[in-house]
């Protein structure tokens, strides 16, 4: 819902004329908004995408705050006064992050450094990739030597002195004492099953359903062993029929029927690999999130590259800058 509210608010400021250039023009662009009418023909060139897609973000978005955001018009389209509201309150919002991504940006070609960075599985995966690139982008002179590893290793390579900093599941860290971390993330985690299981029928899923059904275990970054603390939980057990080490081999198998599995929204992706649909469902009982963040020895201190890169993650992920 929040990546999807973004990119809406994004074709909102183009249909409204917001992000529209126009050299030849010093007229402050809010004032468009309030004397000229705005095209959704001409948003969708600027943003290259169809008409029916604007046209359908911006219903969404008008639903999603009950409130009419524009009057339309036989040629265009004029923001309403609670648009004019919500624009200037999406703005400030854009504004205020843009800014705080710039703070570090006007000293970072002075941060030279080396970090070596270990990851999860989970993390290297289906987390890091995106800010990794947009951090060696802004931060052309830091070298980031990535590094998978288990999460027993990256405990132990973070006092050691092996690795600098970690992104890791810090729900699952076991040493606390000696380790620090931050949360960046929280991911849910739901219930997986292909498009014509059964259980899609119910109007409430308990882990008792879950139970009474096949079920496809991931072991991948203890992801058994956290299952097995909430399924301790309750008086029922999961009918495990499957256990592997990958990802898109539960994907697989959940979309071809052959079981279900609970795993968080971060992996999940809506398709298998030979094209067949994975739904997902929640699950009434309390299931855990799954925590992904920074990790670093309590007793090192950070140089200034470290504290760069960290500044970074915390900014971006806040941001949303791999959406």
């Amino acid at each position: 819902m929040v990546n999807f509210s973004r990119r809406a608010i994004r074709i909102f400021e183009f249909t409204s004329g917001e992000n529209r250039n126009d050299a030849d023009t010093e007229t402050n662009p809010v004032l468009y908004c309030h004397s000229q009418l705005w095209q959704v023909s001409q948003a969708a060139m600027d943003l290259n995408v169809s008409q029916s897609a604007i046209t359908t973000a911006l219903k969404t978005l008008e639903e999603m705050l009950d409130t009419q955001l524009f009057t339309r018009h036989a040629h265009g389209m004029v923001l309403t006064y609670e648009g004019n509201q919500f624009l200037q309150h999406a703005l400030h919002i854009m504004a205020a992050v843009e800014e705080a991504m710039r703070i570090p940006s006007r000293s970072h070609e002075k941060v030279v450094g080396k970090i070596r960075l270990a990851v999860s599985y989970t993390v290297a995966g289906y987390f890091i990739p995106p800010y990794l690139v947009r951090f060696q982008r802004s931060f052309p002179h830091v070298e980031v030597q990535l590094l998978e590893a288990q999460r027993e290793h990256i405990e132990e390579g973070l006092l050691s002195g092996e690795y600098d900093l970690a992104i890791m599941l810090t729900s699952n860290l076991s040493n606390q004492e000696d380790i620090a971390y931050e949360v960046l993330m929280s991911s849910r985690r739901r219930l997986w099953l292909s498009t014509h299981h059964p259980l899609r029928e119910k109007k409430q899923i308990s882990l008792q359903d879950v139970s009474e059904v096949p079920y496809i275990m991931l072991t991948v970054d203890e992801a058994s062993n956290t299952a097995q603390r909430y399924w301790n939980q309750t008086p029922y057990q999961p009918n495990v029929v499957f256990r592997t080490s990958s990802v898109e081999a539960v994907r697989s198998m959940v979309a071809n029927g052959y079981g279900v599995s609970i795993l968080s929204d971060m992996v999940y992706r809506p398709w298998s690999l030979e094209g067949r649909r994975v739904e997902v469902l929640s699950i009434d009982d309390t299931v855990p999130g799954m925590d992904v963040g920074l990790a670093w020895a309590k007793k090192r201190e950070q140089d200034p590259a470290e504290k760069a890169f960290c500044e970074f993650m915390r900014l971006a992920v806040v941001a949303g800058l791999n959406s």
